[in-house]
């Protein structure tokens, strides 16, 4: 199948290609859902249809699980391929919310982890000023 226009695509497979979700139905999920909204110039309108097709020059705005992204559309994909290959087809207009790598850092000062029993206990005896 081809498109109507060479820079052009439906915009479930784009989300999926640039690896912004994991699976294509769950971009086609979100885009259903109404979470999207694609700006090019002067309008700007929420999607409803994955088979809306997003251009280059075209701006998404979308939540990819706990952040708001806003990228515009460098090219159209031709597969979903490395990482590497997929940064080449969107350009991120607004730097990602310090607040989200805030979030991350105290889990990995945690060591990424939920505290084990003794952890518990040492809590507790500091909460308590209890001797064990």
């Amino acid at each position: 199948m081809t498109n109507v226009q060479d820079d052009s695509q439906r915009i479930d497979k784009w989300l999926w290609y640039a690896r912004f979700f994991k699976t294509r139905s769950l971009a086609s999920k979100i885009v259903a859902g109404g979470k999207v909204r694609i700006s090019n110039g002067d309008k700007t309108e929420r999607i409803s249809k994955a088979s809306q097709q997003v251009k280059v020059g075209d701006t998404l705005t979308f939540t990819a699980g706990r952040r708001v992204r806003v990228v515009k559309v460098l090219a159209p994909g031709d597969r979903r391929g490395p990482a590497e290959e997929a940064r080449l087809l969107y350009e991120e207009v607004i730097s990602p919310s310090p607040q989200a790598g805030e979030a991350d850092s105290s889990r990995a000062a945690r060591g990424g982890r939920r505290p084990t029993k003794k952890d518990r206990r040492v809590l507790n005896q500091v909460k308590n000023n209890v001797d064990w």
